[in-house]
């Protein structure tokens, strides 16, 4: 385990069914163990010359870092929004045993 880094994945969405339904397929597809989403948040952007100030849903995954290629691939594909925020955040230090379920569960079949 030593040699795996783990991280966090924010992404952000308009809506909680949808990105609900899009972490279920990454944790099924053993791309991230689990996921916190936390519905609703307030985004204040720029976008296209206008500022906005809109309701969003944020999620936050537990992952390899080497998952997140595929990760943004993935929500790239399928995000509703032309440009989806997803950005990951190295963990430096974690409780051992959760790390441990992390590197578990993101193990490919």
């Amino acid at each position: 385990m030593a040699d795996v880094r783990l991280c966090t994945v924010v992404i952000t969405a308009p809506e909680e069914a949808w990105l609900a339904d899009f972490v279920r397929s990454l944790v099924a597809d053993h791309l991230c163990a689990g996921a916190h989403v936390t519905s609703p948040i307030r985004s204040i952007y720029r976008w296209q010359g206008e500022i906005y100030d809109r309701p969003e849903v944020h999620v936050t995954l537990h992952t390899r870092t080497d998952h997140v290629p595929a990760i943004i691939a993935r929500a790239s594909d399928q995000h509703p929004y032309e440009v989806p925020c997803v950005v990951a955040t190295e963990i430096t230090d974690a409780a051992p045993n959760y790390a441990a379920w992390i590197v578990e569960q993101t193990e490919r079949p």
